[in-house]
């Protein structure tokens, strides 16, 4: 647990769970719908976490980007491939969900 709770402290979800209960997939999901916005300069409620990150036009450059927000975010490396591996967010969050209960179960 405390892997989750160091992870989520750097994006600013630490102070609001501990009051509400362990990180949830749904606070993951969260980071990447608002992570994406940010970069595609969109509000947020313009992501539609099933849409292919293709179809928001994102290149190489920007997955690369997001991609390393991931690794500092995770601390671990990842695939630069990852969302194109993973299709969209609600795929990507899937994907990294499952590795961190692993990585905690593991820990």
């Amino acid at each position: 647990m405390a892997f989750i709770s160091s992870l989520f402290s750097k994006i600013g979800l630490a102070e609001e769970k501990r009051a509400t209960g362990p990180i949830t997939e749904a606070d993951l999901h969260k980071w990447l719908v608002e992570r994406l916005a940010k970069q595609l300069d969109v509000p947020s409620s313009q992501i539609d976490p099933a849409r292919s990150f293709e179809s928001y036009g994102l290149d190489s450059i920007v997955a690369l980007q997001v991609a390393g927000d991931l690794e500092k975010l995770l601390e671990q490396r990842l695939s630069p491939a990852l969302l194109f591996e993973y299709q969209n967010i609600d795929d990507l969050t899937r994907y990294l969900a499952s590795e961190l209960a692993s990585a905690e179960v593991k820990a």
